[in-house]
């Protein structure tokens, strides 16, 4: 006899509505409200924000992020986690609705597992994104909203895709995504370089997700910092934004300190001398050539020997 039938136990009715919940496209609000005019006067006010970035660089991607996760004036979550690991070569950043991007990153693994069983290998980032955009194209329309950046490394090298609810798949070197994302922009479009090392890379995306988060008002807690290599990818380091903030405040940055060295390295032309001329110094000459074809200035400056 079956333990069901000894314990008289009887499974719940799962086709039909559960009490516990209002019906479908309904919403649980006071008897006798109109729903529609129950939320537009109660309520809640949603604004949501974050400050997520990715570039490829030589010796792989970055992925960076806030960890603060907020819901109008509320800090909903001053943890949390918003690069999600695809699988081992292959990470993604998430903005938007958690909900939706927790749950179409668990679509994407499975479709992913279920490519590799077939297939006998994983796709390619390429193909990785463009998938995604596929399953997500689909529902356009219907208030869906993930927008995420790919990063991962395949037998092509670094790459770096975003994706968007509404099917937008784009390739390209650097990506932000969120409401402190046009301030993240200002400091990536400064100091980016494909050929940066890999301490410079991090310093970058640090300085740019921290200054995000001092200007943006829906962004903060610390930053989450990750490197995708040929290897793999790998967690870097967590740190507290503010802290790092105010390190940015006392040190100088990097292009500061080279215009410093460059300056003490030269001397000013104003003093340069017929003397130091004779000794193998050359005199400033005046700038004798403009052409306006193509706004080029050709100068001759002070070199001492």
């Amino acid at each position: 006899m079956a333990l069901q039938d000894v314990c008289k136990w009887q499974a719940l009715d799962t086709q039909g509505p559960s009490p516990h919940l209002p019906e479908a496209g309904g919403w649980a609000v006071p008897r006798g409200c109109d729903p529609q005019a129950f939320l537009r006067i109660h309520g809640p006010r949603l604004a949501h924000g974050t400050t997520t970035l990715a570039f490829r660089f030589r010796h792989g991607v970055i992925a960076a992020a806030d960890t603060r996760s907020s819901c109008g004036s509320y800090v909903a979550c001053p943890a949390s986690r918003k690069v999600i690991p695809v699988h081992q070569h292959l990470l993604g950043t998430t903005s938007g609705t958690s909900a939706d991007c927790v749950t179409w990153y668990r679509v994407l693994q499975r479709e992913l597992r279920l490519r590799e069983l077939r297939e006998g290998q994983l796709p390619s980032v390429a193909g990785t994104a463009k998938l995604l955009s596929a399953m997500l194209s689909r529902y356009r329309g219907l208030d869906l909203c993930v927008a995420t950046a790919l990063c991962g490394w395949d037998h092509s090298g670094p790459a770096l895709f975003y994706v968007y609810s509404d099917g937008t798949c784009l390739r390209g070197d650097i990506f932000s995504v969120g409401s402190g994302s046009p301030y993240a922009y200002g400091v990536l479009d400064r100091s980016y370089r494909y050929d940066m090392t890999v301490q410079e890379a991090y310093a970058l995306a640090r300085c740019a997700v921290t200054h995000a988060t001092h200007r943006d008002a829906y962004s903060g807690g610390s930053v989450d910092l990750f490197h995708v290599r040929e290897t793999g990818w790998e967690y870097v380091s967590r740190s507290d934004a503010f802290v790092l903030y105010m390190e940015l405040q006392k040190t100088p940055g990097l292009e500061q300190e080279q215009e410093l060295e460059a300056e003490a390295s030269q001397v000013h032309p104003e003093s340069a001398t017929p003397q130091d001329a004779e000794e193998g110094g050359e005199l400033f000459v005046e700038p004798e050539e403009m052409t306006t074809g193509d706004s080029r200035i050709i100068i001759a400056k002070t070199k001492m020997m």
